[in-house]
């Protein structure tokens, strides 16, 4: 049967690269797009992977130090306490280390780049354009019909429909999902002026 501390060891080891890998995963697309300052949530996911990862390897070289004959009384104990309840902990941390590599080869499409954390360069590039394209747009068409011009109006509109059209696409990277865009309710268009109904007409005396 094998032993406790070597299912302890084997997955260990597993998670220590595995926790690794998502650090410099983390890391590398912040670097590159130089958002490790400027994106605090990022960076702190990518050092608390780094810090576990270092935790489990730890455990794996003071288990492996009696076989090399390096301080042997440390590596003895923590192999004695090394039972079956924390070998059974480190399977499951070493499954869903698995799990998540797995998933990621996967779903590598949708992580390139920073994207597993919010983009604020592109936040803001998308606002900008928003307002360049979009928002200025409709303003064009409310002032062609105050100056009574529909054509000019019915450009600008159109215009801005493409625009609004084309930035919600790459906000929701049509071209790696397959999404209902069917919406659950009706807009919310605001209140509608009704037309007043016709008065009745009076009978001829």
């Amino acid at each position: 049967m094998i032993d406790s501390w070597v299912v302890g060891l084997v997955c260990n080891t597993v998670i220590m690269v595995a926790y690794l890998l998502i650090s410099v995963a983390i890391i590398v697309p912040l670097w590159r797009s130089h958002q490790l300052r400027s994106n605090p949530l990022g960076a702190a996911t990518a050092a608390i992977f780094l810090s576990c990862a270092v935790h489990h390897g730890a455990h794996s070289v003071h288990m492996l130090m009696p076989t090399f004959g390096i301080d042997a009384a440390a590596g003895y104990a923590m192999r004695t306490a090394w039972g079956w309840p924390l070998a059974i902990s480190d399977i499951v941390g070493a499954l869903v280390g698995v799990w998540y590599w797995s998933l990621r080869r996967t779903y590598s499409s949708l992580m390139q780049g920073a994207q597993l954390f919010e983009d604020l360069r592109r936040r803001e590039q998308q606002a900008l354009e928003l307002n360049d394209t979009v928002l200025q747009g409709m303003v064009v068409a409310k002032m062609a019909l105050d100056l009574d011009d529909p054509a000019k109006a019915h450009a600008a509109l159109n215009t801005s429909i493409d625009s609004a059209s084309r930035i919600i696409t790459d906000l929701l990277g049509s071209e790696h999902f397959d999404v209902d865009m069917t919406r659950s309710a009706p807009a919310n268009l605001g209140p509608v002026a009704s037309t007043p109904a016709p008065a009745p007409e009076r009978p001829t005396p």
